[in-house]
């Protein structure tokens, strides 16, 4: 990661250079300036595609917003993710009404 340790740095610096010299005019960021919104995934066994870009999705039992980095519980087979292991238990155990 480039980070500017002072102003004198910002036109010679070599990893400026090295950007500069791929094309790039600025240190490229991870994250957009502003949030994207609801994903749309395809749950696979031990996985997820991302069919339309987001920030989270949306617990089907809860309706809480998972961000992407915290979602572990989801049914292959309903195609939904759940906020936590007591809401994935709540639409997968038949019987439970927790």
């Amino acid at each position: 990661m480039f980070v500017l340790e002072n102003k004198a740095e910002t036109r010679d610096s070599p990893a400026l250079l090295l950007l500069t010299a791929f094309g790039h005019s600025r240190p490229m960021l991870n994250r957009p300036d502003k949030p994207q919104g609801e994903a749309r995934l395809r749950y696979l066994d031990n996985d997820f595609a991302i069919l339309v870009r987001g920030d989270y999705v949306t617990c089907a039992v809860t309706g809480k917003k998972i961000p992407l980095a915290a979602l572990r519980y989801w049914s292959v087979d309903h195609q939904e993710a759940y906020f936590d292991a007591a809401a994935a238990a709540t639409r997968l155990i038949p019987g439970r009404n927790a």
